[in-house]
């Protein structure tokens, strides 16, 4: 079973990522089936793409959009599955889609995406507890290091193409390549910023 274009994939776990373990207990976060924060955007790859060769295989774990597992309301009031529904509960997955994939249990940067740590902001004169615009690379990809911007380096990038990822208990923004605009010289008294809620109970 494969598609021509798309990968097939599955979640891991469920399908919406909006219960959390307190000791024994679990708890319920979020019971909008709409809201995209609750969505799971965890996936596993169940077939890859026949038309051309890709870096991801059957089996990998790939970090995903959450429209692919999200379901919605109509004008109606029934409750409808994404596009992307398959079967059962496989879904289909575009290229385009994906942001991460772990292979030999490390996480890789897929196609132009890339993945910033926000820093800390230890600014006395502001309440901001985030630097704006700046972070360190997690995660980065080959134009990147074709233009020697490689993870662990200070850079700089521009507003609104960032999207919020929690990875292995860590708070990143993903974004394009093309987003980042500038590498700083690092100083050395950079401190990551993590907040709470991003690491697990």
């Amino acid at each position: 079973m494969k598609s021509l274009f798309d990968f097939i994939v599955k979640p891991v776990n469920k399908r919406y990522d909006n219960e959390i373990k307190i000791g024994d207990k679990s708890l319920i976060t979020n019971t909008n089936t709409e809201d995209f924060k609750a969505v799971s955007n965890t996936a596993e790859v169940v077939s890859i793409p026949s038309a051309y060769s890709t870096t991801i295989k059957k089996g990998d774990i790939i970090i995903i959009h959450h429209n692919v597992f999200r379901s919605f309301f109509d004008i109606r009031g029934k409750r409808k599955d994404s596009r992307s529904k398959f079967i059962d509960d496989l879904y289909f997955c575009s290229p385009d889609q994906i942001y991460l994939y772990k292979s030999d249990n490390n996480w890789k940067a897929f196609q132009d995406r890339c993945f910033i740590k926000p820093l800390l902001d230890n600014n006395d004169l502001t309440l901001d507890k985030e630097r704006k615009l700046i972070g360190i690379l997690k995660y980065g990809n080959s134009s990147l290091e074709a233009v020697k911007i490689v993870p662990g380096d200070l850079v700089g990038y521009t507003p609104y193409g960032e999207f919020e990822f929690i990875i292995n208990d860590e708070r990143l923004y993903c974004m394009k390549s093309n987003d980042i605009v500038i590498k700083y010289e690092r100083k050395g008294d950079e401190e990551e910023y993590n907040p709470s809620w991003a690491k697990s109970s």
